[in-house]
């Protein structure tokens, strides 16, 4: 990051939502950003990022050591320009036809 001057890394912070089911169990699609900064000890934040089938994605933003004021600021620009976050739903049911 610091060759390259880089204030953050950013991406979704995983794969799709999974539906639950009960009788095959949990779907996880992989992909998860926030494995590399857990690892490295380093700070990241995951704010959200909108809806595919109704169902929550996040972004997150990932920095190197001591950047946490950094990564709350662009992360708090993210959530005000874009207005994503809604209040939790427990839906009976998705519509996956969209």
């Amino acid at each position: 990051m610091a060759q390259h001057k880089l204030d953050a890394l950013v991406g979704p912070t995983a794969g799709l939502a999974w539906l639950i089911d009960l009788p095959n169990g949990d779907h996880f699609t992989g992909g998860d950003i926030t494995s590399p900064a857990a690892v490295a000890g380093y700070p990241h934040i995951t704010v959200p990022a909108g809806y595919v089938f109704g169902l929550p994605i996040g972004i997150s933003f990932l920095g190197g050591a001591y950047t946490e004021p950094v990564l709350i600021r662009l992360a708090y620009a993210f959530e005000q320009a874009t207005k994503h976050r809604k209040a939790p739903k427990f839906l009976p049911s998705v519509d996956l036809s969209s």
